[in-house]
């Protein structure tokens, strides 16, 4: 049987670590193996792009898309999923919210809302209500009997004047 104190590594899985710049002795010392002079030798220097004072790659291929600082991030769940908690009993059939679905644990937070996306069939006659759906969830949902409605988020609905 294995006892915690006499576990150790295989030999020559670990080196110790190089200390620089304590002594001639040591291999590593005076310059501490950076070489004379220069740029490389000193700190502070960041030379990863620079391409001796040629135009760096990174500059020279054009630049493509954008980035929306303030785009909206949601919370993304498939109706196959909703089905399989319904019928393991972790979601309530009947109607169904964001709240909800963080509870049972199918999604792990809201983000900026939930999107139901038509991925999988769903049979069970349920209500949701989400920040957003795609117009196949929507259909899906209809066509077994059920409701689907898309609120605005919380972020949106304008201030009370």
């Amino acid at each position: 049987m294995v006892k915690l104190n006499e576990l150790h590594d295989n030999p020559g899985a670990t080196k110790p670590k190089k200390r620089v710049g304590r002594g001639p002795g040591s291999g590593t010392g005076k310059m501490g193996g950076r070489g004379i002079k220069g740029q490389k030798s000193r700190s502070g220097v960041a030379i990863k792009g620079f391409e001796g004072g040629q135009m760096p790659l990174y500059q020279r291929l054009p630049k493509r898309g954008f980035n929306k600082p303030n785009r909206k991030k949601f919370a993304v769940v498939n109706l196959g999923l909703i089905q399989k908690f319904i019928d393991e009993k972790k979601l309530d059939g009947a109607s169904i919210t964001e709240d909800s679905l963080v509870e049972s644990g199918l999604i792990r937070r809201k983000l900026d809302g939930i999107r139901v996306l038509a991925k999988g069939d769903i049979t069970a006659k349920v209500s949701i209500e989400v920040t957003g759906a795609s117009k196949g969830a929507i259909e899906a949902v209809e066509k077994a009997g059920g409701k689907l409605t898309v609120t605005a988020p919380a972020s949106e609905t304008p201030a009370a004047e």
